[in-house]
Order: C-alpha cells, then sequence, then structure tokens
C-alpha cells in the first residue's frame, strides 16, 4: 500500500544492471502454520533483477526468502497489475507472468500463498482505482466479464504450476470501491456485481480457495461497519475481511489505536460471521525498529484473540523494500541489506503476550544478586565435569541486572532446568526472552516431563533481545520441566531472560494464593515508585509490564518497602506485579 503523496518520490529507473539471486532454500520446516506469519514481496524480483543483495544478521549473503523464513515468516503475499509498465522498477511490473513466477518460487520453498489482485496497471488504493487501460472504454457488462476472465486467467497459471493460493484478495484497499468510476461504492450494487464476478471466477478454478475483502484503516470501525453492511445488504461474497494497519499514516503511535484495531477485529467477527485477517501492516523502522517491533506485537497478539480460530494471521507490506532500491520508509529492512530488530517479531507465536501467573522460581535471574554458577531456583547438567563451567549468570539482563549464559571456552553440553511441580493441569505457554551467538549443534528452550511429548524451539542467531516461546503445553501430570540446552562448540554462547510458564486453560483447582496486599505510590508517577507491603511479607520480584505484555523492568524486593526507578519508561499504562513464592500480586500504573 503506498499513498499519492508519495508516488512522486518513488517514480524513477532503477538504473543498474541485474542478476538474479541463486540457491534454493531448505524446505524443512516449511510446513503450513495455522497463524499467518506474513510477507508483501512484490519488489523482490526487480530488486533482484537489479543486482540488491539481502545477508542475514551476521553479514552472510543468502536469499531473501530463506532470511524471511529464518524470522518467521511462512506467508507470501504477491500484488498483480493487468498491464504494467515493465521499465519502471518500483510502480510497474508485478504482471500476471512474473506474479506466477514469484508464486510458484515461494510456494516451492513451503510458503502459504496470498494474491491480492489489483485490477489496475499500477497502485491501486483508497485513493485511486483506475481501470487498466485495455478496458478504459469497457461498458459496465464487459467489466464485470473482464475481472471474471482476469482473475481466472491468473488463477488457472498458477494452477498448472502447481500452486494453489490460500487466499485471493478481490480487489485492494476498496473503501471507495474499484474499477472507478463504475465500481465506486456510491453505486454499491455496481460495485458488489464486481466483486461477486471475482469471486466465482476464485471458487471456479480453486474451489478452497478463501476470498479476502480488503479495507485501509482498520482501527476505523464505522469505516468497516459501512462498507461491510452495504456489501451484506447486496449479496456481496466473500470469505474473509482484510485490513490495513499503518499507525504511521495515523500520524501516531499504535498505543493510540491498537485497541481500536483489537475492538474491530472482534466485531467483524461476530457481526458478519467472518475470519479476520491483518493483510498489510508497517512501521518506520529506520526511526523506531523496538517501536515497530512492540506494535507488531500486539497487531499478532490481536488478531491470535479474536475467538473460534478466526484471526488468520498478518502481512507486513514489503519488509525487504529497503530505501535505496524504493524510497519507502516503512521497510523493516536496512540499507546494509540486513533486517531489522523489528522482524523479530514474527519469531514469536502470534498468541497473545499477556502476562499471567508465573509459578517459575527466579524467572529473571536476579535472587542471588550477583552473577554465580547455576543460579537459584534452578538445576543444571553437564555432560563432564569441565562443562558445568559453562553454566552461569552475568550482567546485561532483558530487563533487571543479571541474565543466564552458556560459554565456555571449548565444546561444551549443557542444560539449566527448573522442574516445577504441583501445578494445575491444563494448557501452557512457555515464554522467554533470549539472545545467541549461533554456531551450536543444538541451543533451544524446551518442555518435557509434563506427560507428552518433549516440545523445544530453536533460538534464533540475534544480538538483541528476541521473545520466543511454545504454546500448547499439556500438562497432564501436575509437573513440567523447563530448561535452556545447549550442544555448542568451542566459544559459542546464548542467553535467557525473564522466563514464564503462563496458563493458558486450567483444568484441575489449583491456583496462585492471593498474596499480601501492595500499596504503589505516587501513582500516577514521574521518576520513583515505591511498593510498600506488609511487614511480614516474604522476599519477593516486581515486573513491570507494558499493555502489549512486555516485560520492561524487573527487580528484587527483598523486604517490605522498596523504591523503583522508572524514569526510563515512557509515560503510559503499565501493569506492575510483585511475584513471590506461591502468590502474584498485580496492580495498575501510570508513569507521567
Amino acid at each position: 500500500m503506498l499513498h499519492s503523496l508519495q508516488f512522486a518520490a518513488l517514480r524513477r529507473v532503477v538504473l543498474t544492471a541485474g542478476v538474479l539471486l541463486a540457491g534454493l532454500l531448505n524446505s524443512a520446516g516449511a510446513v503450513a502454520q495455522t497463524f499467518a506469519k506474513g510477507a508483501d514481496t512484490g519488489w523482490l524480483q526487480q530488486m533482484e533483477a537489479n543486482n540488491y543483495k539481502f545477508y542475514n544478521e551476521q553479514g552472510v549473503e543468502q536469499d531473501c526468502f530463506r532470511i524471511l523464513k529464518d524470522k518467521g515468516i511462512n506467508s507470501i503475499r504477491l500484488r498483480v497489475w493487468v498491464n504494467p509498465s515493465m521499465n519502471d522498477w518500483v510502480n510497474g511490473h508485478c504482471s500476471p507472468a512474473e506474479v506466477v513466477q514469484m508464486a510458484t518460487r515461494a510456494s516451492n520453498l513451503g510458503f502459504r500463498i496470498m494474491i491480492d489482485f489489483h485490477y489496475s496497471d499500477s497502485w491501486a488504493d483508497p485513493g485511486k482505482q483506475t481501470k487498466p487501460a485495455a478496458w478504459q472504454n469497457h461498458s459496465f457488462q464487459q467489466l464485470q466479464q473482464d475481472v471474471y476472465d482476469h482473475t481466472a486467467s491468473v488463477l488457472t497459471s498458477l494452477k498448472a504450476n502447481g500452486v494453489t493460493p490460500e487466499w485471493v484478495q478481490v480487489g485492494n484497499e476498496i473503501p471507495d470501491g474499484m474499477l472507478w468510476p463504475e465500481g465506486r461504492a456510491a453505486n454499491f450494487g455496481q460495485l458488489t456485481k464486481l466483486i461477486n464476478q471475482g469471486y466465482d471466477a476464485v471458487k471456479a478454478v480453486s474451489p478452497t480457495t478463501k476470498v479476502v475483502i480488503h479495507l485501509d484503516k482498520g482501527n476505523d470501525n464505522g469505516r468497516f461497519r459501512w462498507f461491510f453492511d452495504q456489501l451484506t445488504a447486496n449479496g456481496g461474497k466473500y470469505d474473509v475481511i482484510g485490513m490495513s494497519y499503518y499507525p504511521y499514516w495515523l500520524n501516531q503511535d499504535y498505543t493510540a489505536s491498537i485497541g481500536n484495531l483489537r475492538s474491530n477485529l472482534l466485531d467483524m467477527a461476530s457481526r458478519y460471521g467472518k475470519e479476520v485477517v491483518v493483510a498489510e501492516v508497517g512501521g518506520d523502522c529506520a526511526a523506531a525498529p523496538q517501536n515497530v517491533y512492540d506494535m507488531l506485537v500486539a497487531v499478532q497478539s490481536a488478531v491470535a484473540a479474536v475467538p473460534n480460530n478466526k484471526g488468520l494471521g498478518v502481512f507486513y507490506w514489503e519488509p525487504q523494500g529497503y530505501r535505496s532500491f524504493s524510497g519507502y520508509q516503512l521497510s523493516a529492512w536496512g540499507n546494509d541489506g540486513k533486517p531489522t530488530v523489528a522482524m523479530n517479531a514474527f519469531l514469536g507465536t502470534g498468541t497473545a503476550p499477556v502476562p499471567g501467573t508465573n509459578p517459575l522460581s527466579n524467572p529473571g535471574f536476579e535472587a542471588d544478586g550477583a552473577a554465580t554458577q547455576t543460579p537459584a531456583g534452578w538445576s543444571s547438567w553437564a555432560s563432564t565435569p569441565a562443562n558445568y563451567a559453562a553454566d552461569k549468570t552475568e550482567t546485561g539482563g532483558q530487563a533487571g541486572t543479571y541474565r543466564l549464559t552458556h560459554w565456555l571456552g571449548s565444546a561444551y553440553q549443557v542444560s539449566t532446568y527448573q522442574l516445577k511441580t504441583g501445578l494445575p493441569n491444563g494448557t501452557y505457554t512457555l515464554k522467554a526472552w533470549v539472545m545467541n551467538g549461533g554456531g551450536q549443534n543444538a541451543c533451544q528452550l524446551y518442555a518435557k516431563n509434563y506427560g507428552g511429548a518433549e516440545k523445544n524451539v530453536n533460538l534464533p542467531t540475534t544480538s538483541t533481545w528476541t521473545q520466543v516461546q511454545l504454546t500448547g503445553i499439556q500438562v497432564t501430570n501436575g509437573q513440567c520441566e523447563v530448561g535452556l540446552w545447549s550442544d555448542a562448540n568451542a566459544g559459542n554462547w546464548c542467553s535467557l531472560d525473564n522466563v514464564e510458564l503462563v496458563a493458558a486453560t486450567v483444568t484441575s483447582t489449583a491456583a496462585n494464593a492471593r498474596g499480601p496486599e501492595v500499596e504503589l505510590y505516587p501513582n500516577p508517577a514521574t521518576d520513583v515508585l515505591t511498593l510498600v507491603r506488609p511487614a511480614a511479607a516474604p522476599a519477593a520480584t516486581v515486573r513491570i509490564y507494558s499493555l502489549t505484555g512486555r516485560l520492561v523492568l524487573s527487580q528484587p524486593v527483598p523486604g517490605a518497602r522498596q523504591q523503583v526507578n522508572i524514569g526510563a519508561l515512557a509515560p503510559g499504562l503499565y501493569q506492575v506485579r510483585v511475584e513471590a513464592a506461591g502468590y502474584t500480586t498485580t496492580r495498575k500504573l501510570v508513569k507521567q
């Protein structure tokens, strides 16, 4: 999605000669996942042809699709234009033949596919829905046939190449219709006929493909209700409601509108009985990559929280289209060819990262008050006595002072683990913040001994703190072992911090007891927050979370009174949790 003010800056011809990137991705792990974590990569073919290179975080040149897959992307979205310019690299190409080629390549690598029909020769969006030049003088009756024939033709070519798109968009951002003037929303009856022709063509070629109707401003519930009420009243046919969400174009931080997006997602699924997807999202990763990371986590959480699995997924628009090629400021890539930290948001599962009761002991590795071997509350195992030295805590924590690290100057095998007993049976999610230098034979966060097969996730190679998650841990025997396992070569390292085992559902009657009362003052607070508890309260840990569930501060509370420096936190609403053995007390905090 580009707005008309951007086009003037984007219209240029890239003059460098190009060659196609070589190499195939290993298709292991390419099995489609339920929650779509997607990237719109319409510019990729042109970038490769103009010799733009892509590099992983270690600076190794790789196929862009490989890098996207390593960042958790499992779905690719491609726009298709009718008869585009084949000279304008930024505003042209994306012809049916090129889209078939790229979709085939992505599908063969295990990606799920979304095809986005613009029904134009170039960009179609809320500000312009220009008919293809070849259709300009066609009657409305002929336009209906044009939509059907073009849609069926592209899908038939895809089918001939073994590609069955999971989703097809009939129109791109069409709050005021498409194929103007005949298909403007002012004449919703005609717009509906055009949409239905696209729908019928999709189902005729690929009955299992879901048809998406896509509007911009996913935070605007009134906009969506008006459109889909009209579409329903006129007999419109579709399967999925698609939304764009760009806080940048709203001139506000995502925290001002994420609640409206969440409410709209829930309302659309309930009001119309349809599935929903955020088909486009993006943020200014050059100026504020961590903020975009937080936004992407929040958006995925909002979609994943839609009941009855009706939240399908989230697609970043042109993450790889870095600015030296496109001039597009919301790319998630740097001009050095490497992905920004924002892309790490797709390494999670898409489940809502809302803080819950955490039964683990010393989850932030702060209890010892100093760097140590085998932190309090945790156990370790090593393949040789000498390898126990690989298990240690050190400074540089994700939110507190300390973190767990595995490192040794020689090859080692070590695990740091905690067996938690007395758990209510039910479904749990294991979360942790990690960093990893890479190079190990194995480096995994795991959960086992809970009554089912071991679950584990490989730690991503990342020099910045990244949250990983294991979902669907079905505890049936009242216990669970969680830990970090390394089978490493000399000098390999990884770090772990702020581990949470969160109950999603509980099937037996047990819960953490309510803890002693906690008083926070002042509240609202600016720089220093004071916690006051009863004199006999046990030692505890205070953890402060953002509204998106991100842990932003962790600190021991050894006595009844503790001051916490919150000066570095951004103004806003936070959740404060005071955790001790057997209880958790939660309070809200307003930071000014």
